[in-house]
């Protein structure tokens, strides 16, 4: 009787996966919902699962191969479908790209803004970026335009803004965009650039007010993690932070961009979340010098923990959230940034171990590498608010002083003894000019 009621099973299964092939192949994965009711009528008594979360077909079918082998994603019983967007992407390096492709996967009707012209044309002629991710075809839902801004009529037809662009040229574009956003039918704003603006020190956030007003940034969206393009393209598990000074703006964000293999997690603190997706690329570089000098596990574990404690110590002086350093934006972007070879800013700190000058570095990097230019803004900011940062003024004095990474190595090792974890007691003075900015001074 058991061995009847396995062979059943097994059956089933292979029944139901001949099935799901057969229909994918076909290229309308969703009429496998019709395929269920006859196979369970067929075997009674065969495990059958539940209704599945269809993969768009050509997402399914160009990424299988880089997913675990019989790895298959369901969806939560109790999330409802998101109604399907028209997103307009301002950027089309790396992290643009990647976000349009995942975008134009989950159904949405996508358009990609360059500045290039030659990128813009072949992208359209072979659905490749001829700058970055070479090797990969994009999802042919996805419409660059380019090099002229978008008009206003796009703009009013869009739901959705996204922002990829370096934060030095958030500015100049929000500048750009602002006669054009209509306040009665504002578009979702999403940011996902990580810096701190070189010539003011400010964050996103503070561009966002100083440009487009104070509602328009009490709305905007922020979304930060440990997020490698070229491993969302390729559809692995991915996780990340949506802040939003509006609970209801996050989950709109978090709608929009989730889906199993891209997990989103709502919170309320955007400042906590650049200051951690900005921070963390200074700590990259120095963790990539310790590596470039020939240190190893142990080096690059405290300096992970010792970073996370000052990017923490900095982050509650400003005045954000202490736990947010705790979430994918902050620790969890941290050690991805800090531990993988492939992270641009942690490339930089390992070439200038090796005794590479900076310029060499930047010339050859190919892509930017934000940790440069925020270690600057990061000084600025920890000489204002007092606080001792060490880590990050090494860095700082190697970029900008000309000091030798093995010498800040030695003074950084030479510190004495101090306190593990010690928070200001004084914190929070940007935090609050930045809501009164924003008309939400609570004192």
């Amino acid at each position: 009787m058991q061995t009847e009621k396995a062979l059943e099973n097994h059956r089933g299964a292979l029944l139901m996966l001949t099935a799901r092939t057969f229909i994918s192949l076909q290229g309308n994965a969703n009429r496998i919902s019709a395929t269920l009711p006859h196979l369970r009528s067929k075997f009674p008594n065969a495990y059958l699962p539940p209704q599945p979360f269809v993969v768009p077909t050509r997402a399914y079918t160009r990424h299988r191969r880089t997913q675990p082998s019989g790895f298959t994603m369901y969806p939560s019983p109790s999330r409802s479908p998101c109604p399907k967007s028209k997103v307009l992407v301002f950027g089309a390096g790396n992290f643009g790209s990647c976000l349009a492709d995942h975008l134009g996967d989950s159904e949405h009707e996508v358009y990609m803004w360059s500045r290039e012209a030659d990128v813009v044309e072949y992208f359209n002629k072979h659905h490749r970026n001829p700058r970055y991710l070479q090797d990969h075809d994009f999802d042919h839902k996805i419409t660059a335009l380019g090099p002229e801004f978008p008009d206003a009529e796009l703009i009013k037809q869009v739901d959705v803004l996204l922002f990829a662009i370096p934060t030095d040229g958030v500015r100049s574009t929000l500048t750009q965009l602002r006669p054009r956003l209509n306040e009665q039918n504002l578009p979702l704003l999403i940011f996902v650039n990580k810096g701190i603006e070189i010539a003011t020190n400010a964050l996103t956030l503070e561009i966002i007010v100083d440009t487009c007003g104070k509602d328009i940034a009490r709305v905007a969206t922020f979304i930060s993690g440990p997020s490698f393009a070229k491993e969302i393209v390729r559809r692995q598990p991915t996780s990340v932070s949506v802040a939003s000074l509006s609970a209801e703006h996050a989950e709109k964000a978090s709608q929009i961009f989730h889906q199993p293999w891209f997990r989103c997690y709502t919170g309320g603190d955007p400042i906590g979340v650049e200051l951690a997706g900005a921070l963390k690329n200074v700590y990259a570089i120095a963790t990539g010098i310790a590596a470039g000098l020939g240190f190893e596990n142990n080096t690059r574990a405290s300096l992970i923990t010792r970073g996370l404690a000052e990017m923490t110590r900095i982050g509650q002086a400003y005045g954000a959230n202490p736990l947010t350093f705790l979430s994918l934006a902050g620790v969890g972007d941290l050690f991805l940034t800090c531990s993988s070879p492939t992270s641009r800013n942690y490339t930089v700190g390992y070439r200038l171990g090796k005794g590479e000058t900076l310029e060499e570095i930047i010339r050859t990097l190919g892509s930017v590498a934000e940790g440069v230019s925020t270690a600057k803004g990061l000084k600025a900011i920890v000489d204002d608010l007092g606080i001792p940062a060490p880590i990050a003024i090494g860095v700082y004095e190697v970029l900008y002083e000309g000091k030798d990474v093995k010498d800040r190595a030695r003074h950084l090792m030479e510190h004495p003894p101090i306190r593990e974890l010690d928070l200001p007691e004084k914190a929070g003075a940007p935090v609050r000019d930045l809501m009164k900015k924003l008309g939400l001074d609570t004192a």
